[in-house]
């Protein structure tokens, strides 16, 4: 899924450009977020983001460094700078590091969605728009069902899926593709979806800071009390003890 990571300590200008986002075309771009260069370094390590948006005065980072050490990692990487600092040095600092753009705030949405529109790969700009108007498109192959099957799953987990649906897609019979599934997976379709699901779903919890309802819509789950029943039961812990517990990490304090 196409993510883009915010690294900002104040939490106001996250939350602006989460809402710009939100609003617009791009809203299904998958949105973490940082309060420092430490933390954003270790989110950019785990999930390769699509988009780094950053702050140049972060609390224990030269944000400029910090999209430098970025590019190092992945040197495609699109490194937009949002912030208030108006000097040309760091106007400069930032063409010559590589940066894709440099916008002040308060941040015009416009100006972002524009900028987003430039560097987003081309590719993904097509999905993002066939995502806005149904499921992602999906070619099948015949010769691997159960492997395209998979397939469909990964790319629409979040929308409601049933194994009729699914057994379309590959061209099979509902009756022969579960049995065909189950053999093949180990687990029967629905345990294989939920299983998906909470998958993102602790991904979600873990690197961004969405509400416990959005996640369960996000992910697919016809609502947050259902969500949370079924992860408790797949993970042990409640949606909010599970995301609380990299909280108390982070702080170094035992949950």
């Amino acid at each position: 899924m196409a993510e883009i990571l915010i690294v900002d300590d104040d939490k106001c200008a996250r939350k602006e450009i989460r809402t710009f986002i939100e609003e617009s075309k791009f809203r299904f771009l998958t949105i973490y977020e940082a309060n420092t260069a430490q933390r954003g370094m270790i989110l950019l390590k785990q999930n390769r983001p699509n988009v780094l948006i950053l702050d140049i005065t972060l609390p224990d980072m030269d944000g400029i460094k910090l999209g430098r050490s970025a590019l190092q990692l992945y040197s495609d990487l699109p490194v937009i700078v949002v912030t208030q600092l108006k000097m040309f040095e760091f106007v400069h600092k930032a063409i010559n590091s590589g940066f894709s753009a440099y916008l002040l705030k308060p941040l015009s949405k416009n100006e972002l969605y524009e900028t987003l529109e430039r560097i987003l790969p081309k590719g993904l700009s097509r999905e993002i728009n066939q995502t806005i108007n149904g499921k992602s498109t999906f070619s099948s192959d015949l010769k691997n069902p159960i492997e395209s099957a998979i397939q469909f799953i990964q790319m629409n987990y979040g929308y409601p899926l049933t194994l009729k649906e699914v057994a379309d897609q590959v061209y099979l019979s509902p009756s022969y593709f579960s049995r065909l599934f189950k053999e093949e997976v180990g687990m029967t379709f629905v345990e294989y979806l939920t299983f998906v699901r909470v998958q993102k779903a602790k991904s979600l919890l873990r690197f961004s800071s969405l509400p416990i309802e959005i996640v369960a819509h996000h992910t697919g789950f016809s609502n947050p009390g259902y969500f949370a029943t079924t992860f408790k039961k797949m993970v042990g812990k409640t949606p909010s003890e599970y995301r609380d517990q990299f909280y108390f990490q982070e702080k170094g304090v035992k949950s």
